[in-house]
């Protein structure tokens, strides 16, 4: 007979398990932003200092911050919000390889299963911004198009970080993916580009704002 922590059974109390700790941990946190990037950009990265500044003025406008809670991008948008005394989220994932949880978390969850992980990113965030990353960064980036695209959740802001480095990205989506028709042009404006931290908060702020003047079912938050 199968043992039943081995078993496909016991996977799904696992999972429930995740689901439920994050949502219990996470109903309360208010307005947050999810910050992502790169696992392997250090301190000498001028993209690192600019998570930093960027995490560091949504937590003096009294957001919360969200990373992935690793090293890289994801450590400095902690960095930045627990500098600031603001309140400063990773949700972390068991990786292989990777990844030892960085020590600027002030609230701290571990995930065995993307999906899991990806859905409180989604559930408690009202905006994404996204530095320079490889795939995971990608991953995020394009589910959340995915989701507003499909109105399986309602728009909002989602920020590409440094438009040298998606320009690429960008022209290829224009050049193959638009001329195709594989993608409507309107499918161009669910995203921003910025390249200094100043241009991200009046982007969160103008749809906060728009959220407490338009409350959604279910909102966890009032203005």
């Amino acid at each position: 007979m199968e043992d039943l922590k081995t078993s496909e059974a016991w996977r799904v109390f696992r999972i429930q398990s995740e689901l439920i700790d994050g949502i219990e941990t996470l109903n309360e946190l208010g307005p947050a932003v999810s910050i992502f990037g790169s696992a392997r950009l250090s301190e000498k990265s001028d993209f690192y200092q600019d998570a930093i500044t960027v995490a560091h003025d949504l937590s003096h406008a009294k957001f919360s911050v969200i990373s992935g809670g690793g090293p890289g991008i994801m450590e400095a948008a902690n960095k930045g919000a627990y500098q600031q005394g603001g309140v400063s989220v990773g949700l972390n994932i068991d990786l292989p390889k990777e990844q030892a949880p960085n020590p600027a978390q002030e609230i701290s969850l571990s995930f065995r299963y993307f999906f899991v992980r990806k859905l409180m990113f989604v559930k408690y965030s009202i905006g994404y911004i996204v530095f320079p990353g490889g795939f995971g960064t990608l991953d995020e980036f394009f589910e959340a198009l995915t989701l507003m695209q499909t109105n399986k959740i309602h728009k909002f802001p989602v920020i590409l970080y440094g438009s040298s480095f998606w320009a690429g990205l960008i022209d290829w989506l224009k050049d193959q993916v638009l001329t195709s028709g594989c993608i409507d042009a309107d499918d161009l404006y669910l995203f921003h580009i910025v390249d200094t931290p100043e241009q991200v908060l009046p982007i969160i702020q103008e749809h906060y704002e728009f959220l407490c003047k338009n409350p959604e079912p279910g909102q966890r938050f009032t203005g």
